[in-house]
């Protein structure tokens, strides 16, 4: 989906090139940015964070040399740069302050020779002296400008609670509940103590990313397990829970937009038990979809497929009913006609098998990829480069130049996939819960659910259903192992399959389930963190309603959206596919929905983590783009004074302070009767109410440590908090 970065270069530079074909500074650092995440470890919440920040920092390149007010990070500083406002300088602020962020930030990558290497060249093509690092833009250097917002943001990140010290590593979260699962020894199962919960897989020998990186050792931990507890771009403070003595969080970590529990697994027959297992049932029957040869085909074009108009599902009866448990996918009516064209969309006919496996991989973010929030700026540029595009914010007013557009576009859409996984992962740690790959395990170990008078009988087993589930008589009646062969089921047959296979791919037969495999990587087989909530349905429900925003349209540029996965090109662990299948979408949520859909048939989430993910993704766009549009109409908070030596009014004590402790604050007389805290990002982080004698108190129990910003309604700083 992305030109090469060498191509982009040489059209940043050619004097002649249209206005549409010539890209922006910031879009050839954004791909820079994208393919340092290619040559990095899969960590989904580390590269939104990174591109996030990268884009502060180029937004505020941008708008300093612009005279405007750029975001906190830069306001620290007293005064005003004397900058010429002009392209060029932009440019090379913009530049160097994206080249500062990333040589920091995947500087230990493992990719890192070649990343930094990229880096230099781009900044050697434009011109740049890499070696120049001062700071001090006082004598209107804008290579000194991008110096100093990125020397801001490094510091910042220090602060900001993801333990980037560390090395992100999860901060007092709980060992795993349940011990590993041993791939190369299903009995291991056997030692399950909650199947509720996740469980760690322990590889007989290499472990690879999602990305293709080798791990270190053979269980990889849970990735960004405290992820709750980095600040957020725009997250109010209303949809955050914290964790208190008298209702603990697990973990500890502050949740947003808590959906409440998923269905519990239980010992015994109830209606929470079987929505449980309904789910990954589902899971397991959608396997038997990844079949090319199968007979079945689908037209997927945007005329067969996408515009739902089915509300997403609230109870376990709307679930059963939204998701097709045997065919596969979700209600939607299809789009009549083309928005744009006004023609109907053509019909687009592929086997169902390829169709699945295509969707499967694409929006796995597997080797090489970007992982979901890279994926989403990936998909925005291919936006922008549409010939039919026209950088309008909001798809309104006068056409802006090429890297005004790019960089509030890319702080929305970066602002939004922060909090997105912020959001996402808070409730991944405090949920805790389990991957198909252990419970579909565990349901087949207890056998079938559906005939008493049969010896494979057990009220906690899988349920029959003819073609899908069915009894299992003899050890002949399956194709892969028969440890514990209780009941069999439809499914892919697993990677041991593949190399043996005359076609290259393993396809769909009768298993064992108590050896079920996702259609994953051997080496891979499901993401080391807990499933609820879909990382991938918060990151792209929230990225489509972003787009939508920014472009002022629910449809992608002429009424379409294509990638094209080639024939026995695309896939990566089989063959396939075995036609082009090209994926084609009408609008951003249509994208967004597909890519839930995919982590189904992919073996990697039950729909009961895929709804409320599509559900708080928008919630998180609507906050990241309101805030956006504030800062870019310079409404944004000012959180600093232009004179260093201004006495601010409030006292606060003590200051600096602890996290946890109460700070008393003092106001002379002067009316006020609340104040806002935001930190240094913006982000308004608690109200304090101000009594009849000018005191307050600020609680602290919830922040990190940072510079904190008391904010008056008219909206003047009347005093800094330091937590350390």
């Amino acid at each position: 989906m992305l030109r090469p970065l060498i191509l982009l270069v040489g059209l940043l530079l050619c004097a002649n090139a249209g206005a549409q074909e010539r890209p922006s500074v910031a879009r050839a650092w954004n791909e820079v940015y994208l393919q340092a995440i290619r040559q990095d470890f899969a960590r989904p919440v580390v590269h939104a964070r990174n591109l996030y920040h990268s884009s502060v920092a180029m937004y505020d390149a941008w708008a300093t040399v612009q005279g405007l007010r750029a975001l906190p990070l830069l306001q620290t500083y007293p005064g005003s740069p004397a900058l010429p406002r002009d392209q060029a300088s932009a440019e090379e602020a913009v530049s160097y302050a994206a080249y500062r962020v990333l040589l920091h930030r995947y500087r230990t990558s493992p990719g890192a020779a070649r990343t930094l290497e990229q880096a230099r060249e781009l900044m050697e093509t434009l011109g740049y002296d890499t070696t120049y690092v001062s700071t001090d833009y006082r004598q209107g250097n804008p290579a000194a400008v991008g110096n100093s917002i990125a020397a801001q943001i490094i510091a910042y990140g220090t602060t900001d609670g993801a333990n980037e010290a560390l090395n992100y590593a999860n901060q007092d979260y709980p060992d795993p509940v349940n011990t590993p699962l041993e791939l190369d020894r299903p009995f291991s199962l056997l030692g399950l103590a909650d199947p509720s919960r996740w469980q760690p897989l322990a590889f007989p020998g290499t472990v690879i990313d999602q990305s293709g990186q080798v791990l270190d050792g053979n269980v990889p931990s849970f990735l960004g397990a405290s992820w709750g507890r980095v600040t957020p771009f725009a997250l109010p403070d209303e949809v955050k829970t914290v964790s208190t003595t008298a209702s603990p969080i697990y973990g500890a970590s502050p949740v947003y937009h808590d959906p409440g529990p998923p269905p519990l697994y239980a010992p015994e027959d109830t209606a929470e038990f079987n929505f449980y297992r309904w789910n990954f049932e589902t899971v397991l029957k959608w396997s038997s979809h990844l079949d090319p040869d199968d007979g079945v085909l689908w037209d997927i074009s945007p005329g067969a497929r996408g515009n739902r108009s089915t509300p997403l599902p609230t109870s376990p009866a709307e679930y059963r009913t939204f998701y097709d448990q045997r065919a596969g996918g979700q209600p939607g009516d299809g789009h009549p006609r083309n928005p744009v064209t006004g023609q109907p969309y053509a019909p687009n006919v592929v086997p169902r098998g390829d169709y699945t496996r295509v969707l499967a991989e694409f929006w796995a973010d597997g080797p090489a990829s970007e992982t979901p929030p890279g994926h989403w700026f990936a998909i925005l540029n291919t936006v922008m480069d549409h010939p039919l595009f026209e950088r309008k914010l909001h798809g309104e007013g006068e056409v802006l130049d090429a890297l005004e557009y790019d960089v509030k576009a890319y702080l929305t859409l970066g602002g939004a996939m922060h909090d997105a996984a912020i959001t996402a992962w808070s409730i991944k740690g405090k949920y805790d819960y389990v991957r198909p790959i252990t419970a579909i395990r565990y349901l087949a170990l207890f056998g079938q659910a559906s005939v008493p008078s049969h010896p494979s009988y057990n009220a906690r087993g899988l349920r029959l259903d003819p073609g899908f589930i069915e009894l299992a008589n003899g050890a002949d009646e399956v194709v892969n192992d028969t440890t514990l062969l209780q009941v069999k089921a439809r499914a892919w047959i697993g990677n041991t399959f593949v190399d043996s296979s005359p076609g290259g791919y393993a396809g769909v037969d009768w298993i064992n389930p108590f050896v079920w495999e996702p259609y994953q990587r051997p080496n891979f087989v499901t993401p080391n963190f807990a499933g609820y909530v879909s990382g991938h349905s918060t990151f792209s429900s929230a990225a489509a309603t972003v787009l939508e925003h920014l472009t002022g349209s629910p449809y992608f540029p002429g009424g379409l959206g294509e990638f094209v996965a080639e024939r026995n090109e695309f896939l990566v662990f089989e063959r396939g596919p075995s036609v082009d299948v090209v994926l084609q979408w009408a609008t951003y949520q249509d994208a967004a929905s597909e890519t839930s859909l995919s982590r189904i048939w992919g073996g990697i989430h039950p729909p009961v983590d895929d709804i409320p993910g599509r559900r708080i993704g928008p919630l998180v766009a609507r906050d990241a783009y309101t805030l956006a549009d504030k800062i870019f109409a310079q409404e944004a908070l000012v959180l600093s004074t232009e004179d260093s030596g201004t006495v601010l009014p409030a006292t606060l004590y003590p200051n600096p302070a602890r996290a946890g402790t109460q700070v008393r604050v003092q106001l002379p007389a002067s009316g006020v009767e609340r104040l806002d805290l935001y930190s240094s990002l913006g982000q308004r982080m608690q109200r304090v109410v101000v009594r009849g004698d000018g005191t307050a108190h600020i609680e602290t129990d919830a922040l990190v440590a940072g510079v904190y910003l008391l904010v008056d309604p008219a909206r003047t700083v009347v005093g800094k908090l330091h937590i350390q």
